[in-house]
């Protein structure tokens, strides 16, 4: 009886390491960067227009509002399940203790590569106060794990997700009434000034234990609900001079990915094609599901474009067949599509020089 009572004893401690060790992650941690197409609550709490911790908002997310511009899910929420994550990556907000282990997400809306960026929504975590609050993290890594060697070793291991720039576009450059910028700078010029200090911001994150980089493109602004109210003489078409801009920045992007993985022989660089991707749901949209492409299943005025969802609004009941949540934001359907080729690409075009996938494997 003893003996039958120790081997199932065994049986289950084997199990049960079985079950951790196929349950683990693929990298040990996740940090990710960026803007509201991926803030899941560090504006909450601050003095900010740009906030969307409110219903609608997560109407369709296990926790309801979180924070999160979407009505279920962001693009990197898909690609941390992808990763083997078990639970969503927590805001820098209220990241505490060994939680900070698995990564933390400093994304805040309206933030830009450039300080100005968003000004006129309030107060904003820009990409330098967010690689400041990495510096923070890192920190306190070195203290849970005993001393910088061993917090340099495990960082080396992580996957640093950043996505900046569209603000830098859409509450900067094509606001002349509030910023100067388009005025000072062409498209051509502008974008070499955003990867400038683009540039710097990532040797920053490089020299605080960054090593595997995934820097994701601007997408189509010139084709959110918003641009289409404002611009489009239909509403349907495309306003190519800013979709121009944010191609410019992102062949930039793109030069850059190559130019890091050139001159930085410990560390590996790639590039998320988030426009082709949404070029492609834009261009063929029932293949993807989706009916609308051109209006917010929330919002306010021609598009639904004029402004983010209002507090309670009724959204609309076919969410999945939606290409855009709001004036500016995704749906989950959307998200969850740009997710999954960003993790995995379908397209060569979708990464370069290859995908989150890869890059987890190195």
């Amino acid at each position: 009886m003893n003996r039958w009572v120790l081997v199932c004893v065994v049986v289950t401690v084997v199990v049960n390491i079985h079950y951790r060790v196929l349950a683990e992650p693929q990298v040990p941690c996740y940090f990710i960067f960026g803007d509201s197409l991926v803030d899941n609550g560090n504006n909450n709490a601050i003095q900010s227009l740009a906030r969307a911790n409110y219903l609608p908002y997560g109407i369709d997310f296990p926790d309801g509002p979180t924070g999160r511009f979407s009505n279920g899910k962001t693009t990197v929420d898909v690609i941390a399940e992808l990763l083997g994550f078990d639970d969503y990556i927590p805001p820098y907000a209220n990241a505490r203790g060994r939680q900070i282990l698995r990564g933390v997400n400093y994304a805040s809306a309206a933030a830009g590569i450039r300080q100005e960026t968003g000004q006129q929504l309030g107060a904003r975590i820009d990409f330098t106060a967010q690689v400041n609050n990495y510096k923070n993290t890192v920190a306190q890594v070195v203290d849970i794990l005993g001393d910088e060697n061993s917090a340099a070793d495990y960082l080396s291991k992580c996957i640093y997700s950043i996505g900046v720039g569209s603000n830098d576009y859409l509450n900067n450059y094509f606001m002349p009434n509030y910023y100067s910028t388009s005025r000072q700078y062409s498209p051509d010029q502008y974008a070499d000034v955003l990867i400038q200090q683009y540039t710097q911001q990532l040797r920053a994150l490089y020299n605080y234990g960054a090593r595997k980089f995934a820097l994701i493109g601007v997408g189509q602004i010139g084709c959110s609900p918003n641009a289409l109210a404002q611009n489009s003489p239909d509403g349907s078409t495309c306003v190519r001079r800013i979709n121009g801009a944010n191609q410019i920045f992102n062949n930039n992007l793109r030069a850059l990915v190559d130019e890091f993985n050139s001159n930085t022989q410990d560390a590996q660089f790639i590039y998320i094609d988030a426009y082709g991707i949404f070029q492609d749901l834009i261009e063929n949209p029932s293949a993807f599901g989706f009916r609308v492409t051109n209006a917010g299943c929330c919002g306010v005025g021609r598009n639904n474009g004029q402004i983010t969802c209002l507090p309670f609004q009724p959204a609309c009941q076919n969410r999945d067949e939606y290409l855009f949540w709001d004036a500016f934001h995704p749906t989950e359907a959307a998200n969850i599509v740009v997710g999954r080729r960003s993790y995995s690409a379908q397209k060569a075009s979708d990464a370069h020089p290859f995908d989150i996938r890869r890059l987890a494997q190195l």
